[in-house]
């Protein structure tokens, strides 16, 4: 029904005949001469039908927004006064010949040329209409190409697309599970899964060497822009490599990617230690765009009577820093000091200490803040010394428990970064490495910083003297301040795997309940391996700059993890309920406090 697409067209086609398919943008009739401009998933085009075809302009008088066409016609050059350079097809028109009305549309609840002033809510519930926005096809079309592009280098690496199940059990990896209750299975349930994890690794040690999956993927969390319910992976696994083997053939992938699809080289990647960009940049995934950096100051006010500062400065759970803003003096009002000290209160901050300076070789009278009397000369001076100010700048400083200043600070230079259009460069990639293999929790039990299968970069014996110093094999590869990806490398002996439950506590019944069919997969010749895992939504969104992955997925749930388009989840009738024994809770009795995991009767 159609010899090209609309968005196709273009002055190589002139006196060409052609026949055409797709939706009307827009109608417009022009002193008897009427103007069609045609949509596809490639773009528009215009068409012109004028009173010398009675039929086809009779037949086009009638036609409305959204009809859907078929128009036969000749491409013709547009007059010179006419060229579109907005338009891919802006120098040519086609001169319609033929035309046939395929489908009638109702007037739609949206312009889909004024998105920008309609609700998200009203986008998602007519899904269907807000894709046909040339946007939405651009950024579905470019995720197409991107996963091809993946595919093709994968395959051309040997690894092999294999699927993993959808219907598993339930593993603890950091976040609710998706539940599914089972008919044939009395008061069991299967899991959605919220990786291939454990999957990909049984195939590793069934000697699939290298696998791959742009598979689906479940978690029941909070929402925020780059997260969804369901979401999709790159997932990756490999045997008989290194930790640095498998950042390499990964980091090629997503460096041709960037190549082909925009244009954008990258040099080999800079391999960061997590506690430099902890220390540096108050983040894991640090934007390096953002020429701002943490400077720690802990040492400098050790012994001043300014409680706010010696207090934490003499706890080693605590650190003092300083972040130094190249001519913030100018920059930042009183009124915007006073919004980021809000700011930070998110992250648990009290306050947000600051020292304006006016003359650095003033130390009396050339610093401005609250708190300056409160530090000796001496102690100004190292601290001006140690963050390189110069006149003009601002230091702000974080004082309070290391999360907290880590946390807050770290948040706040980001947001500087963006307030004050400090980024020297458009893109930023790197890899943050060594991460700790636990982190202490508050009751001083350890947990696994990614999961219980990382391997450490030790001996057993080793991890079991030093848990709490013991670095992993894993790796993250960031973007612009966004976690892209990452991985590890993965216990494969039974002995390290004892090791590290041992640490976290889980009992060898624990163990056996969540872990068997892994710990017995171990016990019969599993190779090393390790892989990771890219979110490919996050990727699309950075790479096309849209603000959330909701633009980046056909059908995406609202913040609430609702899809108002299908009205989903919905209510589901008795008889389904019998059948998979559940029973629902009556309405009065959920006013009272529940206990802990009974939201259903069975």
């Amino acid at each position: 029904m159609r010899s090209q697409y609309c968005g196709s067209l273009n002055a190589a086609h002139i006196d060409q005949e052609v026949t055409l398919s797709g939706w009307v943008d827009r109608r417009r009739d022009h002193g008897g001469v009427i103007f069609i401009d045609l949509r596809d998933r490639e773009g528009i085009v215009q068409v012109v039908f004028d009173p010398d075809a009675k039929e086809n302009f009779a037949l086009a008088d009638k036609v409305r927004g959204e009809y859907v066409l078929q128009v036969t016609g000749k491409v013709r050059a547009r007059a010179a006064a006419a060229v579109n350079p907005n338009m891919a097809s802006g120098e040519i028109e086609v001169y319609g010949t033929g035309l046939k009305i395929l489908n009638e549309a109702e007037t739609i609840p949206f312009p889909l040329d004024a998105f920008s002033n309609v609700g998200e809510e009203t986008r998602l519930k007519y899904r269907f209409l807000d894709l046909r926005r040339l946007e939405m096809q651009k950024s579905l079309r470019f995720r197409s190409k991107v996963t091809s592009a993946i595919r093709n280098y994968l395959d051309r690496n040997n690894f092999l697309d294999i699927e993993t199940p959808i219907l598993t059990r339930a593993t603890p990896e950091g976040a609710r599970d998706y539940l599914v209750p089972s008919r044939t299975h009395e008061n069991k349930f299967f899991a959605l899964p919220q990786s291939p994890q454990l999957f990909k690794q049984l195939l590793m040690v069934a000697g699939f060497d290298r696998y791959y999956q742009i598979a689906k993927c479940f978690r029941d969390e909070d929402l925020r822009a780059d997260r969804q319910p369901e979401f999709t992976q790159i997932d990756i696994e490999t045997s008989f490599m290194t930790q640095d083997q498998i950042m390499s053939v990964t980091e090629g992938m997503i460096r041709e990617v960037f190549k082909d699809l925009k244009g954008v080289e990258f040099d080999e990647l800079q391999r960061m230690p997590f506690s430099e960009a902890i220390a540096k940049y108050g983040s894991d995934k640090p934007d390096m765009r953002i020429p701002l950096e943490l400077v720690d100051v802990k040492d400098l006010v050790a012994e001043v009577d300014f409680k706010v500062f010696a207090g934490p400065a003499n706890d080693p759970k605590s650190r003092v820093t300083a972040l130094k803003v190249p001519g913030g003096n100018e920059k930042l009002t009183r009124k915007q000091i006073d919004d980021y000290t809000k700011f930070v209160s998110i992250y648990g901050a009290k306050g947000l200490a600051y020292i304006k300076v006016n003359d650095k070789n003033d130390l009396e009278e050339g610093l401005q803040s609250p708190i300056v009397k409160n530090l000796p000369v001496p102690v100004r001076a190292a601290i001006l010394e140690r963050v390189g100010a110069e006149n003009g700048d601002l230091i702000f400083f974080g004082a309070d428990k290391h999360k907290i200043v880590t946390e807050a600070l770290g948040a706040l230079r980001c947001k500087l970064g963006a307030d004050l259009n400090l980024y020297t460069k458009e893109w930023a990639m790197l890899w943050v490495v060594d991460f700790p293999m636990f982190e202490e929790l508050d009751d001083g039990s350890l947990t696994a910083i990614h999961h219980p299968f990382t391997a450490p970069s030790c001996s057993p014996e080793e991890l079991a003297a030093n848990p709490a110093t013991a670095l992993s094999q894993a790796y993250d590869l960031v973007l612009n301040g966004t976690e892209l990806g990452g991985g590890s490398v993965r216990i494969h002996t039974k002995e390290m795997q004892q090791t590290v439950f041992n640490i976290l506590g889980i009992s060898e019944e624990e163990q056996r309940e969540k872990f068997g069919f892994l710990l017995d997969a171990l016990k019969y010749g599993a190779p090393p391996h390790g892989g990771l895992a890219f979110g490919l939504d996050r990727l699309i969104m950075l790479m096309i700059g849209a603000s959330s992955i909701r633009d980046v997925i056909a059908f995406p749930k609202t913040q609430s993890a609702a899809c108002v388009m299908t009205d989903a989840p919905g209510f589901v009738d008795d008889l389904q309920l019998r059948e998979l024994h559940i029973r629902l809770r009556k309405k009065e009795k959920a006013e009272a406090a529940p206990a802990e995991g009974a939201e259903y009767g069975m």
